[in-house]
Formats: C-alpha cells, sequence, structure tokens
C-alpha cells in the first residue's frame, strides 16, 4: 500500500536530495517531494529537516531507512532469484579496498568470468571502508584485519610483513633492513588516523615502549610515498604494497612481527547476492 512512498523515501535518504532522487527513479522532483508529502501526511510525522540545499533525515527518518535498506535489500534478491536466467551477463558491483592492489587481479578474474557486470572500485582507510559497507554504498569490500563483527563475513587473501622505506638519498638507502629502535630515530611519515598500517605499527612500538617523532601525518598511500620521495621521512608498508619505484628504497623490519592481512569482506546479509556470490567463488580459486 505505501510502496511508491516508501521507495521515494529510501532513495531521498540514499541520495541526500529531492533533485538527485528524482533524476535516479527517472520521475520529476514535484512528484518524489508528493511522495514523501503523502507518507509524513498520513501518519503526521517529519521525516526529513529541509535545509536549503540538502535535506537530512529525523531520528524517525533515520530509523525507517535501516527499515527501508533492509525492504529494497530483499527486493533486489528476489529480483535476481526471478532473473537466474540471466547468468550475470548484466549487472554491477560496487567495491571498496583499502589498498587498490589487492583488489585489481580479483577485479580482472571476475570480469574476465562475468564481462557483462559493470565494477566500481573506491578506495580510503579501513575506517572508509568499514563504512562504506555498513552504510550499502559498497556489496563487498578488500580490507586488512577484519575487526570482530558478527555482522561481517570474510575471507583471507594474503599475509604480508611491514617494511619501511626511505628515498633513494638517505644514509639508510644501501641496508638491506633495521630495527624497530633505529626505526624511531627518524622522523615518520605516518598514516592518517584510521590507517591499519600506522595502527599495526604504533601498537608494536608500544608494546616495546618506543616513541617517534611525527615528520609528516600523510592522507593516503600516494601521499605518503610522495612526502618519503622528497626525503621528508620515513615510511611504512606492508611489504606488498611497497611495489617498484626507482625514488625509493625498502627496508626489512628485522624485529618486527607485524604484518598486514588483506581479506575479502561483505556484509552476511549480502553474500548471498549473486554478484557478490560469484565475486566470492573468483578469489577463492584465484592466487593473489
Amino acid at each position: 500500500m505505501y510502496y511508491y512512498q516508501l521507495r521515494a523515501f529510501h532513495a531521498v535518504a540514499t541520495y541526500g536530495g529531492f533533485s538527485k532522487a528524482a533524476r535516479q527513479l527517472n520521475i520529476s522532483q514535484p512528484a518524489i517531494s508528493d511522495q514523501v508529502r503523502k507518507l509524513e501526511g498520513w501518519f503526521n510525522i517529519r521525516l526529513f529537516e529541509r535545509k536549503r540545499r540538502s535535506v537530512v533525515p529525523t531520528e524517525l527518518g533515520l530509523r525507517l531507512f535501516e527499515l527501508t535498506k533492509r525492504m529494497f535489500e530483499l527486493e533486489q534478491e528476489a529480483v535476481e532469484l526471478l532473473s537466474e536466467s540471466e547468468a550475470l551477463r548484466t549487472g554491477s558491483l560496487r567495491m571498496a579496498a583499502d589498498t587498490p592492489l589487492h583488489s585489481v587481479n580479483l577485479i580482472g578474474a571476475f570480469r574476465e568470468a562475468y564481462p557483462g557486470i559493470s565494477i566500481t572500485l573506491s578506495t580510503g582507510n579501513a575506517d572508509d571502508v568499514l563504512a562504506r559497507l555498513f552504510d550499502f554504498n559498497a556489496d563487498i569490500a578488500v580490507l586488512a584485519d577484519v575487526p570482530d563483527n558478527d555482522q561481517l563475513q570474510f575471507l583471507p587473501l594474503r599475509t604480508d610483513a611491514l617494511v619501511a622505506f626511505v628515498n633513494a638519498a638517505h644514509p639508510w638507502a644501501n641496508r638491506k633492513s633495521i630495527s624497530l629502535k633505529e626505526l624511531c630515530t627518524e622522523p615518520m611519515v605516518m598514516r592518517e588516523v584510521g590507517s591499519k598500517t600506522r595502527m599495526t605499527l604504533e601498537k608494536e612500538l608500544s608494546a616495546l615502549d618506543l616513541t617517534y617523532e611525527m615528520a609528516l601525518e600523510a592522507e593516503g598511500r600516494a601521499t605518503a610515498r610522495e612526502a618519503v620521495a622528497a626525503g621528508i621521512g620515513v615510511g611504512v608498508v606492508s611489504e606488498s604494497e611497497f611495489g617498484f619505484d626507482t625514488r625509493l628504497r625498502a627496508l626489512a623490519l628485522s624485529d618486527s612481527k607485524g604484518s598486514m592481512t588483506e581479506n575479502l569482506v561483505c556484509l552476511k546479509e549480502r553474500a548471498k547476492l549473486r554478484t557478490v556470490a560469484a565475486f566470492w567463488d573468483i578469489a577463492k580459486t584465484h592466487g593473489q
């Protein structure tokens, strides 16, 4: 009875405005505004705080949004069940990752098997990636060290040690390794708060009662890499993320036990979606 009104409400809450929601549903803005007003009028409630350039769900609106997320997820599952014969010839998959490194090979293998499925990939730190999963803005993710949460399903992909890296002109550039104590004698280029690399390193240093001087807090791996190349300080990444750059040199951390395990992650309630399940099967058989 309220399907069209709830669909309109869900679109506005999802896209943050009536105009964007109208474009997504391919209807006019007055039509979608009317559907939301009807829902509010029937129950004598207010679902949105209308601001000049956006709308924000009220407390009741947020509670309803959690329900409509589940409602339209079930609708999507029902449609997929009824269209099994399409055999994944069309569709889309939204991915989030804390690094593209471990994602692109999987995407390549998936696209080879299912060329009709379009994929979008967004990157960010661990907190960003988890937020996208829980906000239903990503269907699947690649993430280091999954938190203990009953809502999540995960599949380990690979584990790598932490390594330090310096620019080619640094006095350590010709060394093979350094200790954690030596590491702390140099200014550090550290990732932003929320980075799993930073949390792993800081936990290990704290256990050894070691402190460091921060030369720069860098937002993202690319920024950290450029800062180290410019001689601002010493950086730390997982071994597989170091890659190849003639401006930089990697050094093993001789006494470090820290490591980064990359995992494929999804919400358990979305694990049965055909695109997610197919990607999961690819990851199980595809060597990283």
